[in-house]
Parts: C-alpha cells; sequence; structure tokens
C-alpha cells in the first residue's frame, strides 16, 4: 500500500509525490537538505543529525506524524515542513510552519504547495483551541532567504518586529564596566541550576514576544553540547539571582566557518537589579573571559525594538550589526 498522500494545489511534476514523517530514518535526509539551503540562502547553522534527534526528543505542540509533511522527487527528498505552536505571555497563541526547499526545486510551486498545506493544519489545529484567544501564524526569515521572505509577503504576513545579530571583534579595547556594589559573580553550582531557570524566567517576561521556557525546553538545553554553565556570568545579590549571560560556544559551528567565537546570550536582568550597569559590566567580564579563552569574536542577537535599550547598551560596548531577522506574522480567521 502506498504511503504517498495528495495535497491541493501540487504542481503536476513527474516524480513528485509526499508523504508523512518516517521517524529517526529521515534524520539524514532532513540534515542533509538543511545544509543545502543555508548555502543558498546566506545562513550560518550547522544542523547534524545528532542534534534534529534532540530537537524531536523534546517537541512540544507538535505531533510529527501529523503536522510535517515530506516532498520527494523520484524518491528523495527535495523538501520537509513541521508546524508547532505556543503561546505567549500577552495572551496570544502563535502557529509556526517552517520548512526547507531544496534550491534546484524552487520556483516551480512545491514550497507554495507545502506553505498552504502547513497553514491549513494550522487551521485544523487552532479549531479546537479556544476561540477567544487571539491567534497569528508566525515566521521568523532572515533577510537572506528572498525566496521565503517573498512567499510570506505574498500571503499576507507582515513584519511585525526585527532581531538584529550583532559582532563583537575582541581585539578592540573593553569598555570600563564596574560591578554594582553588593554583588558579585560567583561560579554555577549544580544546585543553582534551577534557581537560574525561574529567575531567567521571571526576567524576560518583560520582553516583547515573551514566553516562559518550559521544563521541556530545560532538559533539551541540559543535554546540548552548547550547555556549560560554567562560561556564565551571573550576579548574586546575596543568595538572589540578579542577572546573568547565558554564555556558550558552538564547536561544530566554529570548526565549520573556521573561526574562534563564543556566544554572549541569554542577557537578562531582574527588575530589582536593572538600570545600575549591572548587564554591561557581566557583558564586558563575558568578553573578556572569552578573549582569554583564545577566542577571537563573540557573537548574540537582540529585539531591535526591545525598550530597555538592549541595543544602545550592545552597541556601546563595541557590538555591530552583521544580519537582520525579521518577524512576520499573519492574523488566522
Amino acid at each position: 500500500m502506498s504511503e504517498n498522500i495528495s495535497i491541493p494545489n501540487a504542481p503536476a511534476i513527474p516524480g513528485l509525490t509526499f508523504r508523512r514523517f518516517r521517524g529517526e530514518a529521515d534524520y539524514p535526509c532532513m540534515a542533509a537538505l538543511i545544509a543545502a539551503c543555508k548555502l543558498a540562502d546566506g545562513v550560518e547553522r550547522s544542523t547534524d543529525v545528532e542534534e534534529i534527534a534532540r530537537t524531536y526528543r523534546h517537541l512540544e505542540n507538535c505531533d510529527p506524524q501529523s503536522d510535517m509533511l515530506f516532498a520527494e522527487m523520484n524518491g528523495q527528498v527535495i523538501a520537509y515542513g513541521r508546524l508547532w505552536w505556543d503561546d505567549l505571555l500577552e495572551g496570544i497563541r502563535l502557529y509556526h510552519p517552517f520548512g526547507f526547499l531544496h534550491p534546484d526545486w524552487r520556483g516551480k510551486g512545491i514550497g507554495t504547495s507545502l506553505w498552504e498545506a502547513g497553514e491549513r493544519r494550522a487551521q485544523e489545529i487552532a479549531a479546537k483551541h479556544p476561540k477567544e484567544m487571539p491567534k497569528f501564524l508566525q515566521a521568523e526569515p532572515f533577510e537572506s532567504e528572498k525566496d521565503l521572505v517573498t512567499l510570506l509577503e505574498s500571503r499576507a504576513y507582515q513584519p511585525v518586529r526585527y532581531e538584529t545579530h550583532m559582532r563583537r571583534d575582541l581585539a578592540e579595547p573593553f569598555p570600563e564596566a564596574p560591578m554594582p556594589a553588593g554583588l558579585e559573580v560567583r561560579p554555577v553550582k549544580p544546585e543553582q541550576l534551577r534557581v537560574i531557570f525561574e529567575a531567567s524566567n521571571e526576567a524576560f517576561r518583560d520582553h516583547w514576544g515573551s514566553r516562559d521556557e518550559s521544563e521541556e525546553g530545560y532538559k533539551a538545553e541540559m543535554e546540548s553540547p552548547a550547555f556549560h554553565p560554567e562560561l556564565w556570568k551571573v550576579a548574586w545579590d546575596g543568595d538572589q539571582m540578579a542577572s546573568v549571560v547565558h554564555n556558550f560556544v558552538d564547536e561544530k559551528e566554529n570548526a565549520e566557518y573556521k573561526r574562534k567565537r563564543g556566544y554572549t546570550e541569554g542577557i537578562c536582568t531582574r527588575r530589582p537589579w536593572r538600570k545600575l550597569g549591572l548587564a554591561r559590566s557581566l557583558l564586558v567580564q563575558s568578553m573578556q573571559m572569552f578573549k582569554q579563552m583564545g577566542m577571537t569574536e563573540t557573537a548574540l542577537s537582540v529585539d531591535s525594538q526591545n525598550l530597555s535599550g538592549a541595543l544602545r547598551l550592545y552597541e556601546s560596548v563595541g557590538y555591530r550589526k552583521i544580519k537582520l531577522q525579521v518577524v512576520y506574522r499573519k492574523a488566522m480567521e
């Protein structure tokens, strides 16, 4: 019995078929497809089979057997898409269609038909969700992903927010950034991980588009090769976490792109300790640490319209824009 399925408006291309997810057997072709797309789209990522497996062990609000679709040409995977949903603390529900289409098969209607299928699946799921909750489709392409941007804009998605990705050359001098009086940075102990997790959730609740990291997300983070709490810079006021920079190094990415980069991400400060220069101090300490480790640059991303002035803070310590990511949304009927 054939496992092929039909989808509306699919182009009539000889050899083109669609099917559902086959489980772990699909991971290698998914990794190969992502690798082909990143070159065409100017996106830097190092996604291998292990990372895909880790992601799919911790999926939330997604059933890959019904929420994924693969396109094949004569039995070879040329595209796949997946859908998942989540809630923001501001009270809206987002449905996230995304996927990858091999560059050799773009411009033939395949991507459009897959995207339409993802939107139809989102409508099916949303029909079972509370009617009073505002619902939106959301996608976050980089500006360099021209084909995806064109597709989204043709389907009435609108840009609602911008994420600036920034880099800092560690050869440049570091600015002065003393710690506020009464606070200190201490190495992270295993028994403090839960405290830092919960305090970080609290600190990020003031940010646009915020959602608490879930338990499943917490587990996935702890399984990641980039999980190195010994690199974090955490400021304490007694036993209270005041601020943190969740530093990490992506060794696979550094090897692929032949660079020595440390990431200064997950920067947050809880309300009682804001406006003291604390995040600035931890950021400078993080950069100094990475330079001592032999790194030559650091990088981060920031909500460009962050009301706390985070973009200006990062520019003030030497970070410069390298690329832009756009958040697109479309209201669901």
